[in-house]
């Protein structure tokens, strides 16, 4: 037979009590909140490395048109015309240039954002240098919806 001692013990050590449960219950509600916060942090980043690639990929695209088209020189820096040099029609180096460019803008305005107010995607290029050497500024901009300035993304080629 047990003797009072053993039963009072007995009585006292099962289970868990309530407020060990509540303790135990916040504790993994504190976590599981640091948990959705990086969740949601980490989607913003990916987002944004997504439009920084793409622009990464539209500079090196028309570093990549200038490359094709090395006799249109400063015709690169000029105004963006739909030439439809795409469709097979005979174009000249300048009417190809500004063919590039159109396209080339329109990709961008298609892919990347555009937050509907001041900064729309752009492209542009700045063609420097005489003689047979040019320097070629290709710069992307963009905005994102996190960041309350526009991005940029410059690429700077010789040929």
């Amino acid at each position: 037979m047990r003797t009072r001692n053993q039963l009072m013990q007995a009585m006292t050590q099962r289970g868990f009590s309530i407020v060990e449960a509540m303790v135990a219950l916040l504790v993994l509600s504190i976590g599981m909140l640091g948990i959705a916060g990086l969740y949601v942090t980490t989607l913003r980043a990916s987002g944004s490395a997504l439009y920084r690639s793409h622009a990464v990929n539209f500079a090196a695209d028309m570093a990549d048109r200038i490359r094709a088209n090395p006799t249109a020189r400063e015709a690169y820096e000029g105004a963006a015309a739909d030439n439809d040099c795409a469709e097979g029609a005979t174009c000249g180096p300048a009417a190809l240039a500004a063919d590039d460019v159109f396209r080339w803008q329109d990709q961008m305005a298609a892919i990347l954002p555009d937050d509907g107010d001041v900064a729309t995607p752009q492209g542009t290029v700045a063609v420097d240098g005489a003689g047979t050497l040019r320097t070629y500024t290709i710069t992307v901009s963009w905005s994102e919806p996190t960041e309350p300035l526009a991005l940029t993304y410059q690429l700077v080629m010789q040929i």
